[in-house]
């Protein structure tokens, strides 16, 4: 029996010994607290901000659009078609007509205000720059004496020109040709072209009372075109006329005047004295399709288009 209460009493004191841990480990693990502490702030979140509004964007630009109109001068024409087409690749909505008739049209077509601009292939005349609200200057050309392929002469002096285109030189061996009646080719009154060479070469004169009197032989062929008179001369044996120099092509020779062949560089430098500015003028207040397109002509890709063209940029 003293066995059996040894053991019970070891199992006692195992039991006492595990339940008094089993009540130390409850009493760590419990939460302290403090009547002094207070208790922890939960954080509040921020009311979310208004996102920033943006920025009001500009409207597209409305493409341009309306009709613009020429008329004037049949040496300006072919360049100012070359512009016009140009332009409207660009400017899809915008409608160019270039019409012709001749720069004294132009000017008239100004004066009763039928066209935004007049086109002119010589300098305004006294009566005619009041008409002239805006003037510019687009281009220069070279006014190039055209002969047949069958005329030997190669050189002639200005006083040479007017006495052939005055009647006064009616045969070639008179200026060092062989002999033949020379057939003298001009433009219709009114063109420019007749008029700036008139005026530069002296067949325009003056009466006793001091007014301008054109002296173009009776008996020439009058043409209403510069190419027209291309084909003319072209066709005619013995034959003499005047085109713009851009208008030139390998169905006639051009002339020397003075020794010095007709050329953009001798234009531009002075020693081609047949010479004369290309002109656009008008006698209101221009569109904004307008002004577009006369901005165009005398930027960097219009006067571009001058100098492919065979005409002298000046811009």
């Amino acid at each position: 029996m003293t066995m059996k209460k040894k053991l019970m009493k070891t199992i006692t004191i195992l039991l006492a010994i595990v339940l008094t841990m089993m009540a130390m480990a409850a009493c760590g693990n419990a939460p302290t607290s403090s009547s002094n502490s207070e208790p922890e702030s939960v954080p509040t979140s921020a009311p979310p901000s208004e996102p920033a509004s943006a920025p009001a964007e500009d409207p597209p630009a409305a493409e341009l659009s309306g009709d613009v109109t020429q008329a004037g001068s049949t040496s300006v024409q072919p360049l100012s078609d070359e512009l016009a087409a140009a332009f409207m690749d660009i400017h899809r909505k915008v409608v160019i007509d270039i019409q012709g008739g001749g720069s004294g049209q132009g000017v008239k077509a100004v004066d009763e205000n039928l066209v935004d601009f007049g086109a002119l292939s010589r300098e305004l005349k006294e009566d005619e720059k009041p008409i002239a609200k805006q003037e510019w200057i687009i281009a220069k050309d070279g006014i190039a004496v055209v002969v047949n392929k069958n005329v030997d002469v190669d050189d002639l002096t200005k006083d040479q020109i007017m006495g052939i285109f005055t009647g006064e030189i009616t045969n070639w061996s008179e200026v060092g040709g062989a002999a033949g009646k020379i057939e003298v080719v001009a433009r219709e009154e009114g063109s420019g072209t007749r008029d700036a060479f008139n005026e530069l070469t002296g067949v325009l004169g003056k009466d006793a009372s001091g007014e301008n009197i054109d002296n173009t032989v009776e008996t020439a062929l009058i043409q209403g075109s510069t190419g027209a008179v291309v084909t003319t001369v072209g066709a005619t044996e013995n034959s003499i006329g005047y085109i713009s120099l851009g208008s030139m092509n390998d169905s006639v020779t051009a002339l020397k005047v003075e020794g010095v062949a007709p050329s953009a560089a001798t234009v531009l430098d002075g020693s081609y004295v047949v010479a004369r500015p290309f002109i656009l003028i008008t006698g209101r207040d221009l569109s904004e399709a307008a002004r577009a397109f006369i901005d165009f002509i005398m930027g960097p890709e219009g006067q571009g288009i001058v100098e492919d063209s065979g005409f002298i940029p000046v811009a």
